[in-house]
């Protein structure tokens, strides 16, 4: 759990890419830990993904937040909306949503409180195909709430050839403030 201590060089850590840190299999005690760790390494930037968004709410008061830990909430469709209000409610200083794999339209998102958003198809053998309107229609709905916009990929049985172009542009949109780690990418599953 310590070896981001041991990192000198800032990097944007996924925890648990794997896993998810707010399962209710979880002890509290175990998720207070990693925050302790997290707070500790105060020059990496931490990414924390969910969808159990109701526990993420319920611990939220118990949890200290440090301004390097990124709490974000996967909403792949309109049937999970209600994470995000959960998201908001909680005491995290950057609030991102993961709209992915994006299997239906999200029209008229409330993103006040909301700091990024990212965006992308489903991939993999079986993957169910996105409608480019549902891509194009989140990108506008951030740029009129002057969110920060990352399209992440397309999808499909092969990712790469799809891409990541969305109307010719690549979005690789990240919240102010987040120069200080050179937009590090991202050591998938540094904290399990």
């Amino acid at each position: 759990m310590e070896l981001p201590l041991r990192w000198k060089q800032p990097r944007t850590i996924f925890v648990n890419s794997m896993s998810d840190l707010f399962h209710p299999g979880v002890p509290l005690a175990y998720v207070r830990e990693v925050f302790v760790v997290m707070r500790r390494a105060h020059w990496h930037r931490f990414q924390v993904l969910t969808k159990r968004a109701e526990r993420l709410e319920e611990l939220s008061p118990r949890l200290s937040w440090p301004p390097n830990v990124w709490m974000g909430v996967s909403v792949e469709s309109a049937r999970y909306r209600s994470r995000i209000e959960r998201l908001r409610a909680t005491a995290a200083r950057v609030k991102f949503l993961s709209l992915e794999p994006l299997l239906g339209p999200l029209p008229d998102l409330y993103l006040v409180g909301i700091d990024w958003v990212i965006a992308g198809g489903e991939s993999g053998p079986g993957a169910r195909p996105m409608d480019p309107a549902w891509a194009t229609d989140l990108r506008d709905q951030c740029i009129r709430s002057r969110v920060p916009f990352f399209f992440k990929q397309w999808g499909g049985t092969n990712k790469k050839r799809t891409g990541r172009l969305l109307e010719g542009r690549v979005w690789n949109e990240m919240p102010v403030g987040t120069a200080a780690l050179g937009g590090a990418p991202a050591v998938e599953g540094a904290i399990r």
